[in-house]
């Protein structure tokens, strides 16, 4: 549960490789989200060429610290084959709170770049990759160990929260 309370968007990173080690503990995370209908949509694409890095820094305009980045997880979701394809996006979101979380919880620091629903972008991603075409991008997830982090701002807000009884 730290890591839901320590966690924060790094955005600058060491010169220093993430171990396989650790990746693959966050790619099992992103895979134990929950999921509608265990429709399970998500295909996840690690990048760490350096060259792919820098070409994917400039998919967005919020992109940049992806060229510093030691590796970058992009969240893919299927377009077919679905049973609840209206829920794809939130299965996608769950993974990436979880990739998020792991990466915290591994002593990491990472940030969730919003690349979808806007098209340009997913296109953008999806031909850097070389995205098959019954996948979609879903979001850029760069991280590696920060270079410096901020402590969290401690957002509960009491009036946002109501009680039925």
């Amino acid at each position: 549960m730290d890591a839901i309370f320590t966690r924060t968007s790094v955005r600058s990173y060491e010169d220093k490789p993430v171990e396989e080690a650790k990746i693959d503990k966050i790619l099992r995370a992103a895979m134990a989200a929950p999921s509608a209908m265990n429709q399970q949509p998500w295909e996840f694409y690690v990048v760490t060429d350096k060259t792919k890095l820098e070409v994917l820094s400039k998919a967005s305009p919020y992109a940049g610290m992806v060229a510093k980045a030691p590796a970058a997880i992009v969240v893919c979701g299927r377009k077919e084959n679905l049973l609840v394809p209206e829920l794809v996006q939130v299965d996608l979101s769950l993974a990436t709170e979880n990739i998020l979380l792991e990466i915290e919880a591994q002593g990491l620091g990472g940030v969730m770049l919003g690349i979808s629903p806007l098209v340009d972008r997913m296109e953008r991603v999806a031909r850097i990759i070389n995205l098959p075409a019954d996948l979609e991008a879903f979001t850029v997830v760069p991280f590696g160990y920060p270079a410096s982090k901020n402590p969290q701002q401690d957002r509960y807000d009491a009036a946002r929260v109501h009680y039925l009884k």
